[in-house]
Parts: C-alpha cells; structure tokens; sequence
C-alpha cells in the first residue's frame, strides 16, 4: 500500500484538495453543533516542532482531542532527532507508535526524507520552502465568504517566503491569477516562477498589484529564522505596507487575509487586521477544521 502524504499542495489533486475544503466545512458545522464525530478513537498524532508555534500546534492538538484522538508534542529538546539521530531512523521508529505525524521544521527536505521513511502519512506543518495548512484554510476562508476562488485575482503583498510560495502553487491548483508585490532580490523561488508562470504576474509595484484584486494577502517582513536581517528588512520592505488606503484600490468586496502572528505598524497597518475587509480571524480558526479534515482522509487511505 502506497502510503499518502502531504508535504505540499502539489501532493494532492485540485479535486482531492477541494474535497479537504468540502468536508472542513461540514466539520466546522458538526463542531458548532456539537456534534463532533470520534473518528479519531484511539489514534496518536505525533507533532514534531523545530519550530516554535500557537495556532499550529493548538489547531492540531484541539482538533485530535475533539475527534477522539491524542496528540503528542515533541520538541527538539525532547527526541533525539534534535540531538543528532539520523532523520531515517527517527522516521522508522516513530511512524511505528503513532498513527500519523505532523512536521514544524526549517529545511523542506527534512519533511520529505522523513515522509520517505514513515509507514504512516506525514504532514508538512510548515518549512522555509512551503505552509500548505495554512494556504487551505485560506481558501477555505475565501470560499466561505465569496465562494470559488477559481477565476479570481489574488494579491501578494511582501516577502516572496514560503506563504508566497504556496500561493503559488495554489494559483496552479485552484485556478486563479496571483500578482506578487515583492521588493527587488525578495523574489520568490526562480524555478517556481517560470514553472507556473502563466498563474503568476510579478513585479515590485504594490497599487499594480492590488489592482481591482480579489483578495489581498501578506506575511510578516522577516520570518522565523531571519531575525538576523530584521533591521534591513525594515528598510528594504518600507512601502510594503498593507492599509485600508490600499484595499480602497481592490474591489469593493475585496478580503484582507494574513496568516499571523502580524507585526502591526510593518506589514500591516495598525488598523488592518480589524477592518471590516479583514478575515484574519476566521483564517486562523478556519486552520483547526482543515486540518482535522486533512487527518481524516490521509488516515482513511491508510487504512485501504
């Protein structure tokens, strides 16, 4: 039996990532009629962090425990794949225990040797190179408040980082045209650019990109892991800044999102996140039922 992962949007199919969505959305109304199934009886999920994180590591454990299940956090200071052990082998050894295992780490190829070498399905819970969780709850988020996102003009405002990255794999997937704004040198992957160049217009110009667009979205200037260039990012990202100003040049029924945590007054301006545009707050619910919806489907094919 050929065991399923997913490690990025490209792992599934654009029919299988819209059934995740679908029945995300019936989880999401079976929660709050508490009527949450228990289809994770008996099941362990096995979170490794090299990465520190709230809503990741509370939307997966939340999302376990209300389906029956149990999760186990594991930090770098309590496996001993922090302290030298051959990814392989710890792959081996904990895809025996548990029934499926989630990764928070910094390299991609980390996740991928690891996925490799599990007998269980294993989920890219973010990397340097891609965060395909929190690009389907996006998605979600969109499809619940505008319907389809198929056809539709999305605006990426910032660093082209791993979010950035997977908008661009979900222009491909889901079929709508992404326009980035980056600042010179903050490009997003080249290879990935001319791959799906006919999905992707990029440029510098942030009222070019916000153009008439759908949806606007954004990111943090300096990710985990940068903190080193945070003062230069400062100065290079000056004029990246998403406001209400700037959504006024959007549609009028356009949607603010960012995956947070948001540094005000950088990004974003002090009062983004709570204009009436904005679905932060959705978004980062809409990750507890995406992912539940994930577990459930990789779990139910490990099972044939």
């Amino acid at each position: 039996m050929t065991i399923r992962h997913f490690l990025t949007l490209l792992d599934f199919s654009p029919a299988e990532l819209q059934a995740v969505i679908t029945r995300s959305i019936a989880m999401k109304a079976e929660h709050y009629a508490g009527n949450d199934s228990q289809i994770f009886h008996n099941k362990v999920l096995g979170m490794i962090f090299e990465k520190s994180s709230t809503r990741t590591r509370v939307s997966f454990e939340a999302g376990m425990a209300q389906l029956g299940g149990h999760a186990l956090f594991l930090s770098p200071r309590d496996t001993q794949l922090g302290r030298g052990e051959p990814v392989e082998d710890s792959a081996r050894v904990l895809s025996r225990m548990v029934d499926i295992i989630m990764i928070r780490t910094f390299a991609h190829d980390l996740v991928e040797r690891f996925a490799q070498y599990s007998r269980v399905p294993v989920i890219n819970a973010l990397t340097d190179d891609f965060h395909p969780c929190q690009v389907l709850a996006d998605i979600q988020t969109y499809m619940e408040n505008r319907g389809t996102i198929a056809g539709k003009t999305v605006a990426w405002i910032g660093d082209g980082n791993n979010m950035c990255q997977t908008w661009i794999h979900a222009a491909a997937q889901f079929g709508f045209t992404l326009r980035i704004a980056c600042p010179a040198g903050f490009e997003p992957s080249a290879e990935l650019l001319e791959r799906y160049k006919a999905h992707i217009e990029i440029g510098n110009d942030i009222h070019v990109a916000v153009k008439n667009a759908d949806l606007v979205t954004t990111d943090v200037w300096a990710s985990m892991g940068q903190e080193d260039e945070q003062r230069e990012r400062l100065h290079r990202f000056q004029g990246y800044q998403v406001n209400p100003p700037l959504m006024d040049t959007a549609k009028p029924d356009a949607l603010f999102m960012h995956c947070l945590p948001a540094h005000r007054g950088e990004e974003v301006s002090h009062d983004m996140l709570d204009d009436p545009r904005s679905v932060v707050w959705d978004e980062a619910e809409n990750r507890l039922h995406v992912q539940k919806a994930l577990m459930a489907i990789l779990l139910e094919n490990n099972k044939r």
